[in-house]
């Protein structure tokens, strides 16, 4: 079963997550911080990871910044998801080796289309859903 790691300090967002992702067959880890996170990656390397850009601790961007210099670390697909919308953000976060990027708030259909554009779901994956 593939992993995803949802990273969010809200634990309602988290649990909207989970659920969704839980729907599309993904076993979920949950971090409420980067500095969690990257803990969550040295155990056990996600094959995906929902990701929030402003939490405590260290925050969405310097996570990924990271994750993609550690051993297995340019793996994950890395999938930003945050209220963020500023062209200047999705750039940084895409040129630090971020996938793709959803706003918030989000719905399944959302997460669907995006995980399909990376390669994690396949095409017909919201038929199935």
């Amino acid at each position: 079963m593939r992993t995803c790691l949802v990273v969010d300090d809200s634990s309602v967002i988290r649990k909207v997550a989970r659920r969704i992702l839980e729907g599309l067959d993904f076993q979920i880890v949950e971090a409420e911080d980067g500095a969690k996170a990257l803990e969550a990656c040295k155990r056990a390397m996600p094959d995906a990871v929902l990701l929030d850009w402003n939490m405590p601790v260290m925050d969405g961007f310097e996570f990924l910044v990271q994750l993609r210099r550690m051993p297995g670390g340019d793996q994950p697909k890395v999938v930003f998801c945050t209220t963020e919308n500023g062209i200047d953000h999705i750039s940084r976060a895409l040129h630090a080796g971020a996938n793709e990027y959803i706003m918030k708030p989000f719905d399944k259909d959302i997460v669907i289309a995006k995980f399909q554009e990376v390669g994690l779901l396949a095409l017909d994956a919201s038929a199935e859903a």
